[in-house]
């Protein structure tokens, strides 16, 4: 989809006679010219309406936020503080479709990619809008006169809050691999072709770049992150029995506990598979699995569990 109709747009080609305006319109552009020279109508078809269906439930998605919103607002069943966070919420929704096409936009040029940058950047704000979607919602499930802040021995709940936002530092770098293909350039674990260090590691200048555009130190960064995000999960869980604590929290740590674990399965199994799509599509939805069992971890530590 070379366009971008944000209220218009919700239309796809009706007949043959529009679909080939629209596959013309396609081979315009580097993607066609340069990777996709001969393809037929009915293989554009099928890419089309992949990014169709994720444009139109995008567009749903915030219709059924809205008009919900809207209803619960003017008949005053809204507080002000929760008007702001949903407000925020949608705001934030809106800027992402807008990033989103500016995303798809850097795959129109002579380099027929989307700029990993993007594509991250892209990712990121769709899970931090889930994130605070989801903290809001069980703000609604327990009071806010539930969420009491103490403090816990050895800071446990400092430890959790900060493996949480390591769990959302390797979905970025997630997003870096996949932005620069890098999950096809070593599909060997647990070393890269036999070595622990592959040869030119830091091979682009300047030297920062390598760690967003070079695939050898983007997948490395991707493998150490993910590895210790498992690791200090699985010790944060084992601290934990040293205290008593309630059902629904000693729940959370241990769902968090196991889909870690999955995560870390499906992840090796994409990468020494060569990264099929539904594999890939598995590890991007565990990935989300294991944010939300942290999330989920953290509003639950910040109550007066602990004893």
């Amino acid at each position: 989809m070379v366009e971008w109709h944000p209220f218009m747009g919700i239309v796809p080609p009706l007949n043959n006679a529009e679909w080939r305006e629209v596959f013309l319109e396609y081979k315009k552009f580097p993607e066609y010219q340069r990777i996709n020279i001969g393809m037929t109508l009915v293989e554009f078809k099928r890419i089309f309406l992949f990014e169709y269906s994720h444009r139109l439930l995008g567009r749903f998605i915030g219709l059924v936020f809205a008009l919900p919103f809207l209803y619960f607002l003017i008949r005053g069943h809204i507080s002000f503080g929760l008007g702001v966070r949903l407000s925020l919420i949608f705001i934030a929704g809106a800027f992402q479709a807008v990033l989103g096409w500016y995303m798809v936009r850097s795959g129109l040029t002579l380099n027929p990619d989307v700029s990993p940058y993007r594509l991250t950047a892209h990712l990121g704000l769709a899970v931090l809008i889930y994130g605070y979607t989801f903290l809001t919602a069980v703000s609604l499930i327990q009071p806010r006169s539930n969420f009491v802040y103490i403090r816990v021995r050895n800071n446990l709940r400092l430890i959790i809050v900060g493996l949480t936002g390591l769990t959302f530092l390797t979905i970025l770098s997630g997003g870096l691999v996949a932005g620069n293909d890098a999950g096809l350039a070593y599909n060997s674990f647990p070393f890269m072709d036999g070595k622990i260090l592959p040869e030119g590691v830091l091979s682009l200048d300047p030297w920062w770049s390598n760690y967003f555009e070079n695939t050898i130190l983007v997948q490395l960064n991707h493998r150490l992150l993910a590895i210790l995000v498992v690791i200090l999960t699985l010790i944060t869980w084992s601290i934990s029995f040293k205290y008593s604590i309630e059902r629904g929290t000693r729940r959370a740590l241990n769902i968090w506990a196991i889909s870690v674990l999955a995560q870390l399965g499906l992840g090796v199994s994409t990468l020494l598979l060569f990264v099929p799509v539904h594999l890939a599509a598995a590890h991007q939805a565990g990935a989300i699995i294991v944010f939300t069992a942290a999330l989920w971890c953290t509003s639950k530590v910040w109550r007066k569990d602990f004893k």
